[in-house]
């Protein structure tokens, strides 16, 4: 069959594809950016008529929508994304008289939330245009190495203390790849009135099993587990919603308290394999894809945060509660004494202030640059006039190592990305 493919280039998409041309179908890809011969340009923002699908439409056999965002960057994305562009394009399709559409949805609850809403209008208007031969699978949240909510969560699993919120629902995760077999077995399936089908998973998992379950897959030994109340995970999630890049919302918050799951029957009669465990969603060999991209991803943050505090508190410290008299006294072997050693404390503190908020604010290779050659001339300078500090036990000129270290690690990622 002739299929067009809507969102081809997404996470999803890119699954579908691969299932589609395998099952010998051909695909053309519905994108937001043209990349290959025989794309078409779709805007979802903008695609809210059907007369602007019917030319699009011409020779194709099937549909499959696998559209979606999991944030929005503008008031009614979701509206706009998942129900009103979609609806034109199912009214086109009546119109042209396509026999076969599969619409990608999602399982969850509650139904009011804005992300779930605009997924189940979609449902609502396609069961309406299309009353026959028409799919609709509603996934559970579907694991895959370049889905954003997977890395998100393999990000929270790989850290050395796992923080477990009290009050989050079970949920049977599924694999992409079983999802796309299912889409392309849908396609395969006879005429049969529409129907509304949940996929999940075979194993309901609890949120501390569930990144369990994900530290097995990357090969990480098991982590302590802090409970977190449910009122501290609300604040932090309506702290993080304030970011867009971030995929924990309230929205998001309330739909991970009431669960993501439904029993396996809905798909019971669809021609495809089963959807495999959690514990099988990576072999062992792709233990290190998945482990070395979640270490990545807070190691960054981390190194800022304590690099920062690092001249930050030094800066605290050096402007009155370690005593100034000291401070200047150490300033003595230099040859500062009296208002210029006072000035000299003064600009070292605010300088040590300035490269703590460069650090959190402007982060980059000029900065790591300038850090590093910045430590190692106070190290130098202290082996020259204060060498007692060398021999000191608690070893202060020889944590300088380990800063030059964390500067010169930031600095190598920096170069890198």
């Amino acid at each position: 069959m002739k299929v067009l493919l809507c969102g081809a280039d997404g996470f999803l998409g890119q699954a579908i594809h691969r299932a589609l041309a395998a099952a010998g179908h051909q695909v053309i890809r519905g994108v937001h950016h043209l990349r290959h011969p025989g794309d078409i340009a779709i805007d979802y923002q903008r695609d809210l008529r059907p007369e602007v699908w019917l030319p699009r439409l011409e020779g194709v056999d099937a549909i499959v929508n696998a559209v979606g965002i999991l944030r929005e960057r503008q008031a009614g994305d979701f509206a706009r994304i998942h129900h009103h562009a979609p609806a034109a394009l199912f009214r086109a399709a009546s119109m042209a008289g396509i026999k076969k559409i599969v619409q990608i949805s999602a399982l969850g609850a509650p139904a009011s939330m804005p992300y779930l809403a605009s997924k189940y209008a979609a449902d609502a208007a396609l069961l309406e245009t299309m009353p026959e031969n028409a799919t609709i699978l509603r996934p559970a949240l579907i694991f895959g190495p370049e889905g954003a909510s997977t890395r998100f969560f393999l990000t929270i699993a790989s850290l050395p203390i796992l923080c477990i919120p009290r009050g989050v629902g079970e949920l049977r995760p599924v694999h992409v790849e079983d999802v796309a077999q299912s889409v392309a077995a849908c396609l395969a399936m006879p005429a049969a009135p529409s129907r509304v089908r949940r996929l999940c998973g075979p194993r309901a998992l609890g949120y501390a099993d569930w990144m369990e379950t994900y530290r097995k897959l990357m090969k990480l030994p098991p982590a302590p587990q802090l409970p977190v109340p449910a009122f501290v995970m609300a604040a932090a999630a309506r702290c993080a919603g304030m970011f867009r890049a971030s995929l924990l919302s309230r929205d998001t918050w309330t739909m991970m308290k009431h669960g993501n799951r439904a029993d396996t029957g809905d798909t019971a009669d669809i021609p495809a394999p089963p959807p495999r465990d959690p514990a099988a969603f990576a072999s062992p060999e792709d233990a290190a894809r998945l482990r070395l991209p979640a270490l990545a991803a807070w190691r960054r943050p981390m190194l800022i945060g304590v690099l920062a505090a690092i001249w930050l508190l030094t800066a605290f410290v050096s402007a009155g509660i370690f005593p100034i008299t000291e401070s200047l006294e150490l300033l003595r072997p230099f040859g500062l004494t009296g208002t210029a050693a006072l000035a000299t404390l003064a600009l070292a503190t605010a300088f040590d202030a300035l490269m703590g908020i460069l650090t959190l604010i402007r982060p980059g290779r000029k900065l790591w640059l300038f850090q590093f050659a910045l430590v190692a001339a106070y190290t130098l300078a202290i082996c020259w006039r204060l060498p007692e500090f060398l021999l000191h036990p608690f070893g202060p000129v020889l944590k300088n190592l380990a800063i030059a270290a964390l500067i010169v690690q930031l600095h190598a990622e920096e170069t890198a990305s």
